[in-house]
């Protein structure tokens, strides 16, 4: 049987790349798409790229657009994202529904005051599979909660790279988590479609810019809670995001102090845990992660190495910001909530050059 989705937020560069992977799930047929601006207009006229779904019409995003469906992925600004999804939520039709907005994604109060403001939404169940739980079972924890849930928060793309980077040592105690820094070079299609003046070409083209420097980026709290979810205690994390002049990926550099006697034969047996992960590869000795590899697809490459001089692991990870870091994960995670198999229509086939 073939289940339908809705798709709110459908003109943006999340909403578009959800919509490209849905558009070839053999299991899920797209029948309606909503947005705000470019509601009236053809989904062929915003999204071009998506020819089997040229014409839909765009309509505007209520919780009444969106109820009837199968599956509902909400790719709207946070604060808005609550608003709507806690509506369709409350009308209890047994839609799935995945939040691609922070709005449902951190679990303590503070954090949100600290980082957002507004009202604090309770949080959905986190869509990152591969995430480790301290513990027994660690790795498929994470899997069986998304089995059994209806309203997914997928993470944030920035947060996944930093994640996946550094949750193997962590687990397995191979690091100090109170100094962690963590730089990432960002493709601007993480800053949203909308137009803003740092953001056109003239400005971006031959530059490299940081942002949010300083302990103020919005995926600070929630790396923090993924490290404490996969065992860390006290975690202090210094995070620089730098816009680079390319239009998708990121690549993150995580530096930790090892603890005493970690070698590089313990690193890689920690990083074993991915062995069997279909979306995550760790590169092999000398093999850094880029970003072209992974372009266009939902998978991952990490690669962690000890630093003996400075006593550190030194860990990379790069992804697709609108793969594995936002669309790739709605549809994993969408996948295991719907029963169907885990990485049924998320690509995992990059494009060259």
């Amino acid at each position: 049987m073939t289940l339908t989705a809705a798709v709110a937020g459908a003109s943006g560069y999340a909403g578009g790349e959800v919509l490209r992977l849905l558009a070839a799930h053999p299991d899920i047929e797209v029948t309606t798409v909503t947005a705000a601006a470019s509601a009236g207009s053809r989904l062929g006229d915003v999204q071009p790229q998506i020819p089997s779904l040229a014409e839909l019409v765009v309509t505007g995003t209520t919780p009444e657009a969106l109820a009837g469906h199968d599956l509902v992925v909400l790719a709207l600004p946070h604060g808005h994202s609550a608003e709507v999804g806690d509506a369709l939520a409350a009308a209890g039709d047994g839609a799935v529904i995945a939040d691609c907005a922070a709005d449902h994604r951190l679990v303590r109060e503070q954090d949100w005051e600290d980082y957002y403001g507004g009202a604090f939404t309770p949080p959905w169940t986190y869509g990152m599979p591969e995430l480790l739980h301290a513990g027994e079972g660690a790795a498929r924890a994470q899997r069986a909660e998304l089995a059994a849930t209806g309203r997914i928060a997928v993470p944030g793309c920035n947060v996944t790279a930093v994640t996946l980077a550094l949750q193997p040592a962590v687990a397995a105690g191979l690091v100090d988590t109170t100094h962690i820094c963590a730089t990432l070079a960002v493709g601007y299609s993480g800053a949203g479609r909308a137009a803003k003046p740092h953001l056109l070409a003239s400005q971006a083209l031959g530059n490299i810019a940081p942002y949010a420097v300083g302990g103020s980026h919005r995926h600070i709290p929630e790396v923090v809670q993924n490290l404490q979810v996969a065992g860390a205690g006290e975690v202090g994390l210094t995070f620089i995001p730098v816009l680079v002049p390319t239009s998708r990926g990121i690549l993150a550099t995580v530096v930790a102090p090892l603890t005493e006697g970690v070698d590089q034969e313990a690193v890689d047996a920690a990083y074993g845990v991915y062995e069997g992960e279909s979306l995550v590869d760790v590169t092999g000795p000398g093999a850094w992660p880029t970003t072209a590899p992974v372009t266009g697809t939902g998978r991952a490459l990490v690669r962690a190495t000890v630093d003996d001089r400075a006593g550190t692991l030194v860990a990379l990870c790069a992804i697709d910001n609108l793969g594995k870091g936002t669309a790739a994960a709605a549809v994993q995670s969408a996948n295991l909530a719907l029963g169907l198999p885990e990485c049924t229509a998320v690509p995992m086939i990059g494009v060259a050059p």
